[in-house]
């Protein structure tokens, strides 16, 4: 596919759309200093200045751009010291980065030549919609995580901390995570819980899976949504008819019942994933070993296991985190005696407000996180074994 040459832009396209930039994130400045009406007036005036001035630094676009980078910062220190000297700093070198790739034409260099000017327009406010998206649904998170080191009792900002003074800062609720005997107990628990749970998960479902894949089966459709609706049927239905059930067999308040509780609910992302793996699985390699004389065990660990491990495992990851992260269901089928780490973190909102919770929470991000790396590195690998992308 041709490539759009490169063609530099008019001042007063790269100011407008400089402009529109500096508009909405001065919305968020402005806000943050009591006006956001003034925030977007000064921020399209301010970066529609920068985009007007642009075109015409064409060659000395570098020299430009640390000028923006540190006059950011300087504005930044003025009017809020050092926290606002660093969003300052971050949004000077995106701006200078951005009012030159408009300027210079840059914008269009990776496009299709055929592409309307509409057609462009939304190429990239696709993106930034997604980016707005994404940092919406990440700021709880990114918020969470600097709290967990607060000093104080608090779960909000301290003005130490605001201006990044060591004393504002400390590790005394990781240190309450770590030796008090409610959360330690707590986690005992979970850890004891969520790997039984994961392997009833994965060998229920990886079984279930492969016996759904087969087209000689009946009603394939109808077991299959059986089986998969404790994703889809509301948690607090499920929990409450588990405890329905469980108090009839004797199994309510028992590590049994929260084990199997958890098991039911990882059961279909085991199913789900499992069920992908094997939309690619050759066929002709089982009936190739069975003509070998190897019997269906043998096959299936020694021919269908290692191509779909990838998809299993990732299914047991969900299946480990569905677990370990689950408050509602265990709050009506356990008991004191199965208090999990997510039972003790609603244990320490609703009755003792425990900043230790931010802690914890900063553990078990850090924790789903490099649980969802290792889901992607299966995935990919099982793409590559099945011929999808390539090496």
């Amino acid at each position: 596919m041709a490539l759009t040459p490169v063609t530099p832009q008019t001042p007063a396209f790269t100011a407008g759309t400089a402009a529109a930039f500096g508009a909405f994130a001065g919305l968020f400045v402005g806000t943050a200093q009591g006006s956001g009406l003034m925030g977007i007036v000064l921020g399209a005036v301010i970066l529609a200045i920068l985009g007007a001035i642009a075109p015409m630094m064409a060659g000395k676009d570098k020299p430009v751009r640390w000028a923006v980078f540190f006059g950011f910062i300087a504005a930044g220190y003025a009017f809020g010291g050092i926290p606002a000297a660093v969003v300052g700093g971050i949004f000077g070198a995106f701006f200078g980065w951005l009012i030159f790739f408009v300027a210079s034409g840059r914008y269009r260099e990776s496009l299709a030549p055929y592409l309307t000017p509409g057609q462009v327009l939304w190429h990239y406010a696709f993106r930034v919609i997604c980016g707005v998206i994404f940092i919406f649904l990440i700021t709880p998170i990114l918020v969470v995580m600097p709290l967990s080191f607060n000093s104080q009792d608090f779960f909000t900002f301290t003005p130490e901390m605001l201006q990044f003074k060591a004393e504002g800062y400390s590790l005394k609720h990781y240190r309450d995570f770590f030796t008090n005997d409610d959360w330690q107990n707590a986690l005992r628990n979970s850890v004891t819980i969520a790997p039984v749970a994961t392997v009833l998960s994965v060998g229920f479902g990886t079984l279930a899976a492969i016996g759904l894949s087969q087209p000689h089966v009946p009603f394939r459709r109808a077991i299959m949504a059986i089986l998969i609706s404790p994703m889809i049927v509301p948690l607090i239905i499920s929990a409450a008819g588990m405890y329905f059930f469980y108090s009839r067999i004797g199994l309510q308040g028992t590590y049994l019942g929260v084990v199997l509780a958890h098991a039911a609910l990882g059961i279909p992302f085991v199913i789900i994933t499992v069920t992908a793996t094997l939309v690619g699985f050759d066929r002709s390699l089982t009936r190739a070993a069975a003509n070998m004389g190897a019997n269906p065990v043998t096959t299936f660990f020694k021919v269908q296991m290692p191509l779909i491990l990838p998809g299993v495992i990732s299914g047991g990851l969900f299946a480990f985190i569905t677990s370990f992260d689950e408050v509602v269901v265990v709050l009506f089928v356990g008991s004191a005696g199965q208090k999990t780490l997510p039972w003790q973190m609603f244990i320490g909102l609703r009755e003792q407000i425990s900043p230790t919770i931010l802690a914890v929470a900063t553990i078990l991000v850090v924790v789903s996180i490099g649980l969802l790396a290792t889901v992607e590195m299966l995935r990919r690998r099982s793409e590559r074994l099945r011929g999808i992308s390539p090496t």
